[in-house]
């Protein structure tokens, strides 16, 4: 899954696509260079990020989005929204599914609109909001609480109407860099969930503050946990930089094909 965020303040690319011809001239970029699908993202959810509204969103998404929907007609396009009005006017145009941050705790509707469209819908578990999220993350046990949550979430999403859901433990929302790397390691009991597993840490401070370096230089950090990641069970990776991870799928196909081949 490439991102391609349409934001002036993202934390990676805030502002480098904003033109509708670069953020077009980057999407096929990244479908050139292996993407299943395509993340739009038109609201910050970076830690402190200031809400713009649904109005606003859909202003900076849906010119991209119409466009990339007529010269890519098979494109998988996903929504990267916690607005139940975003969400609706985006699969009317043709999106494909829905990534909400707020696993459905941001807009009561939200479950509703992805119901009736059918769409699949991206759970991610989030601790507080971006504005404050970060600001002392506390659990009884991080991996036992994240994934109580989103059982009990997916259960109602299925009763709401939602026919797919793929979970996400949310990496860097409302998580300590420790949070982080413990999630990451227990992945494997997140398939207890029976739906997929998708992993977002590109380039976020969890790679930041361990190897200080800057989000600029932390694709090699990036590359290592979505290795990582996949080993793990990881069935789909949101990242900033799609030839790399890649490579990461291709690699490991190859390592799990030579452990089917000599047991």
């Amino acid at each position: 899954m490439g991102i391609l965020n349409l934001t002036p303040d993202s934390f990676h690319d805030g502002g480098a696509w904003n033109d509708t011809g670069r953020a077009v001239a980057q999407a096929e970029r990244m479908l050139r260079e292996g993407a299943d699908v395509l993340d739009l993202g038109a609201q910050s959810t970076r830690p402190g990020a200031e809400q713009v509204g649904a109005d606003e969103e859909w202003t900076r998404l849906s010119p991209v989005l119409i466009a990339l929907r007529n010269a890519h007609p098979d494109a998988l396009l996903s929504i990267d929204t916690f607005h139940a009005s975003v969400a609706r006017r985006a699969l009317d145009a043709g999106a494909d599914l829905i990534n909400d941050v707020s696993g459905g705790d941001a807009d009561p509707e939200m479950w509703k609109v992805v119901a009736d469209a059918r769409a699949p819908y991206v759970m991610m578990h989030m601790q507080g909001s971006p504005a404050t999220m970060q600001a002392n993350p506390t659990y009884t046990d991080v991996v036992s609480d994240v994934y109580q949550n989103l059982q009990t979430k997916l259960f109602r999403a299925y009763d709401a109407g939602v026919t797919d859901v793929i979970a996400d433990v949310g990496f860097g929302f409302g998580k300590t860099v420790a949070h982080n790397y413990a999630l990451l390691d227990a992945l494997p009991e997140f398939h207890a969930l029976q739906c997929p597993v998708l992993v977002g840490v590109s380039r976020k401070s969890m790679i930041q503050k361990v190897l200080d370096v800057q989000s600029a230089d932390a694709l090699n950090g990036s590359t290592t946990l979505h290795a990582w990641a996949v080993d793990r069970g990881a069935h789909i990776l949101r990242v900033h930089d799609v030839a790399e991870a890649a490579e990461v799928v291709k690699l490991h196909k190859a390592l799990r094909e030579s452990r089917t081949s000599h047991p």
